[in-house]
């Protein structure tokens, strides 16, 4: 038996690692319903198995999402990404590019203002590359402005600011 705590809620588990399926990737946690990773490695009879419990972090293979956080001129709002460019910006009566639209009342946000790459990696999970998409007023990535030209690979719970509106981006 070997104790690990699921990557989601926390929740602690005993494990029998002899009753896993060969090939297996994951199993749903009890708790949370929440897939936890599985590695499984052969042991030899001298290796010493530790009895603390291991945290698993989950390999990222889930598209990634942008929360809006609410403020005086702009509701939370949850927005998926999608594989492929999303373009993402302030709503508006005026024609627009943006696959991704802010409802706000914040102006100096532009109706173009990121550009959000969504890239398959080779070990079948996703990337996310973030760059300014030439907006008036700049983008802001966890307090840095993003030069022109410059792109950054997302994090999970990375800020993007965007006129005076704050994006929370979560895996």
């Amino acid at each position: 038996m070997i104790s690990v705590r699921c990557p989601h809620c926390s929740v602690k588990l005993k494990v029998d690692e002899r009753k896993l399926p060969s090939g297996i990737e994951s199993f749903k946690c009890p708790k949370c319903k929440q897939p936890v990773p599985v590695s499984v490695l052969s042991l030899s009879k001298n290796d010493i198995v530790s009895s603390e419990t291991v945290l698993i972090q989950p390999l990222n293979k889930n598209i990634g999402r942008l929360t809006v956080l609410a403020d005086g001129n702009t509701p939370e709002q949850h927005l998926q990404l999608y594989e492929g460019d999303n373009i993402i910006g302030r709503k508006s009566s005026a024609p627009s590019k943006a696959s991704i639209v802010i409802q706000t009342a914040d102006r100096s946000m532009s109706r173009e203002h990121i550009r959000l790459e969504v890239k398959k990696d080779a070990k079948g999970g996703y990337k996310h590359y973030l760059s300014d998409n030439n907006s008036k007023n700049h983008t802001l990535y966890n307090n840095n402005y993003l030069g022109d030209g410059e792109v950054v690979v997302l994090n999970d719970n990375d800020e993007i600011i965007i006129g005076h509106t704050v994006l929370r981006f979560n895996v």
